[in-house]
């Protein structure tokens, strides 16, 4: 294999795929394990679209020089004070999609993030004995779980981003 920068970000598309892929299958599955499936290739898919997304900050630092040209974090290279030490059209579409939560970007950093966290309980409802009549109701937030959907499209974006920088990033 070739040993250039963007073939790291290729294969952690491309492994993200096949994630999906077995998803999918896992879904379909009638195995009596398939929410175990299901959890280990969701884990699987967010894993390699964060690599693929390290992977391309990679490519953005290379080839503009960049001081840190290998950040360890995509959190760490996404932020205002990179952009202004080493200003890039590229890096400032990054840091402004990571910085509004409802863009795809910032949703993928939060899950690949969440991945990291303890398992929480279920909230219940407090009971008062003295007053069977009256239900609490919790307004918490309750995790909301990723759809394949949401995933895929994830990808897709990041396919989309990939090849348009790598068009503005080619020397002609």
């Amino acid at each position: 294999m070739a040993k250039e920068i963007y073939t790291r970000t290729n294969q952690k598309i491309f492994f993200a795929g096949i994630a999906l892929d077995n998803w999918r299958k896992a879904e379909a599955s009638s195995a009596f394990n398939v929410q175990a499936l299901v959890q280990a290739e969701r884990e699987a898919a967010l894993f390699h679209l964060y690599g693929g997304l390290l992977g391309l900050c990679h490519e953005i630092a290379g080839y503009y020089r960049m001081n840190d040209a290998a950040p360890s974090r995509v959190e760490a290279f996404v932020q205002q004070a990179v952009l202004e030490g080493a200003p890039s059209p590229e890096l400032a579409e990054l840091v402004e999609l990571a910085q509004q939560r409802e863009t795809w970007l910032a949703e993928l950093l939060a899950a690949y993030a969440a991945l990291f966290q303890p398992p929480r309980e279920e909230r219940k409802a407090k009971v008062d004995p003295s007053m069977p009549l009256i239900t609490a109701v919790s307004v918490g937030e309750e995790p909301v779980e990723l759809s394949f959907d949401d995933v895929d499209a994830w990808r897709q974006q990041l396919k989309a981003l990939v090849l348009r920088f790598r068009e503005g990033l080619s020397e002609c």
